[in-house]
């Protein structure tokens, strides 16, 4: 097995609770790890024995511009959709940050992690 990290995706997006958030946007952070056998793609040197980086970015991008009122909501969809269209994938784990939230207070970022395995 192997990993594959694309780490600090950033988008911005309209996702929140709040009717603001949804007007305004704000920047947000994406951080994915998936599981994968890396051994086959290690000797061919070709792509297509490999999960192309290039896809699950632009899957993380597709689904982060789609309006979420939760960040689990939309990590939720991307878990979701990388398994249907990755089949070498066996574990991903996500995080999403909203950068700078609106939560009355000084807080750099507030993030929530999911973890899933293939079943």
């Amino acid at each position: 097995m192997g990993t594959i990290k694309l780490q600090n995706i950033r988008t911005f997006s309209f996702h929140g609770c709040l009717e603001e958030e949804a007007k305004i946007g704000s920047d947000y952070r994406v951080d994915l790890e998936i599981k994968t056998d890396l051994r086959k793609s290690a000797v061919s040197d070709d792509l297509k024995d490999t999960v192309d980086y290039v896809l699950l970015n632009r899957v993380v991008e597709e689904e982060m511009a789609i309006r979420s009122k939760l960040l689990e909501h939309v990590a939720q969809r991307i878990i979701t959709r990388i398994f249907k269209e990755v089949p070498s994938v066996s574990r991903i784990l996500l995080g999403v940050s909203k950068l700078n939230p609106p939560i009355g207070g000084d807080v750099e970022a507030v993030t929530i992690e999911m973890e899933e395995y293939r079943n």
